[in-house]
């Protein structure tokens, strides 16, 4: 089969189209034929082996899984035998995890790590959802507990996980502020948020008080900026760490680092937002998308060969939303 391999780490060109084995699933895995495959930060950190401390656990000269990629969308094409949610044919979504495997024409997935396909998406609209979508997801629900009637603000509203964000927002009931520059104001505001701030004319922490949470997923404002947006019992939910273009040792983990030593002596919730793919969490994305209130927004769409040009895309900041690769 065709993938897009790694052997060491660096730019963009160290990733190469090969010939590889297709993979076979074990007891518990779903073979999938991958129809549709989404970028996302953490790809670009993966193909740099970047920040370098990760390389304890990913590989020390390149990454120990060789193929790209994490979200997908496609068909089953074979299951384990001990495999009982899904079946040869149906279509299905899910993350690979740090096992990525994703940017290639087929890919095996544990089953509890796959889902349904929702009926109302494309395979590149459902590829956009796993990552991106449980991010916004644990932020909003497990960790922000948003209630009807709560004010939200999404800080990084236009990309990947703010604009799945600030939909899901809506439906639970919020009312939403998302933040993001002047390019993305209308695209925000068409996906419900209530109010937008452009960041580059407002400083949406001079608005005293005024949010039940706060959802940061850039990491460019200081805690105390950040809080000074809270209500006195609001909460914060870090999942940023910092403006970073990567090139250091440990990465961008000053702001959270210091939201960890913070929560304890303050009256607001600080709390610092880890995600891990699950199907619970994929099977709540597809109601939310079958009944009309979760659409991905897709930039850019490109083909497996341009893996690589699509990877620079997104690790030049140019990117809104998501960028997907049609396999």
């Amino acid at each position: 089969m065709k993938a897009i391999v790694q052997d060491r780490y660096g730019p963009p060109e160290v990733l190469t189209l090969a010939d590889v084995d297709a993979p076979v699933p074990a007891a518990d895995e779903v073979l999938v034929r991958v129809e549709a495959a989404a970028l996302n930060a953490y790809d670009w950190h993966v193909m740099r082996g970047d920040p370098r401390l990760a390389r304890l656990s990913m590989g020390r000269s390149g990454p120990q899984a060789r193929i790209r990629g994490r979200d997908f969308a496609g068909r089953v094409e074979a299951v384990g035998p001990d495999v009982r949610q899904v079946r040869p044919g149906d279509a299905v979504f899910g993350d690979l995890g740090d096992a990525n495997g994703a940017f290639a024409e087929y890919a095996c997935v544990p089953e509890t790590l796959v889902a349904r396909k929702p009926g109302n998406l494309t395979p590149q609209q459902a590829a956009a959802l796993p990552l991106a979508g449980v991010t916004a997801l644990m932020g909003l629900c497990d960790v922000g507990q948003v209630e009807p009637g709560h004010r939200v603000l999404v800080n990084g509203a236009s990309g990947g996980v703010g604009t799945l964000a600030v939909q899901l927002a809506k439906a639970l009931g919020a009312t939403v502020t998302g933040v993001c520059s002047t390019r993305n104001v209308d695209l925000v505001r068409s996906l419900g948020a209530d109010h937008v701030v452009d960041y580059t004319r407002d400083d949406f922490t001079h608005d005293a008080g005024r949010h039940d949470v706060v959802f940061d997923l850039v990491g460019n404002r200081s805690l105390t900026a950040l809080r000074r947006a809270l209500t006195p019992t609001g909460t914060l939910v870090l999942s940023g760490g910092g403006v970073y273009r990567g090139g250091s040792l440990v990465g961008p983990v000053w702001l959270i680092a210091r939201g960890r030593l913070l929560a304890p002596f303050v009256r607001h919730r600080i709390a610092v937002l880890t995600t891990a793919p699950s199907r619970r969490h994929l099977d709540t994305l597809r109601a939310h998308a079958e009944a009309g209130r979760l659409t991905p927004v897709i930039d850019r769409t490109y083909r497996l060969p341009e893996v690589p040009e699509a990877i620079r895309y997104v690790e030049d900041d140019h990117a809104r939303a998501k960028v997907v690769i049609t396999i």
